[in-house]
């Protein structure tokens, strides 16, 4: 229990540096990178663009893996993501044809 302007301005103290110990605790967790699939946001929009301008070029998957800009499994998923992409426009182009 605070009883004196002295105590509460040493309880303000220490929470004062809790309070910067829990900010840079905070911003460490904030930047910090976590495993996993990426979001797809502008890096990853550019690694894909990249692969397909490669990938439409008629290079093979371990060609463009052994330049060593993306892993050989992200080269997959690229290529699925790709190829799903390329399907749904393909269909898309159909249904348009009909009418």
């Amino acid at each position: 229990m605070i009883t004196t302007l002295e105590d509460a301005l040493n309880r303000i103290a220490e929470l004062e540096e809790e309070n910067t110990k829990l900010k840079e605790e905070l911003e460490y967790y904030k930047n910090k990178k976590f495993a996993g699939r990426q979001k797809h946001d502008e890096h990853w929009m550019q690694s894909y663009n990249d692969f397909v301008i490669q990938y439409e070029d008629g290079m093979t998957i371990r060609e463009i893996v052994d330049q060593g800009a993306i892993s050989r499994r992200t080269a997959y998923r690229y290529k699925a993501y790709y190829e799903e992409l390329k399907k749904l426009q393909h269909r898309g182009d159909e249904s348009k044809m009909k009418t």
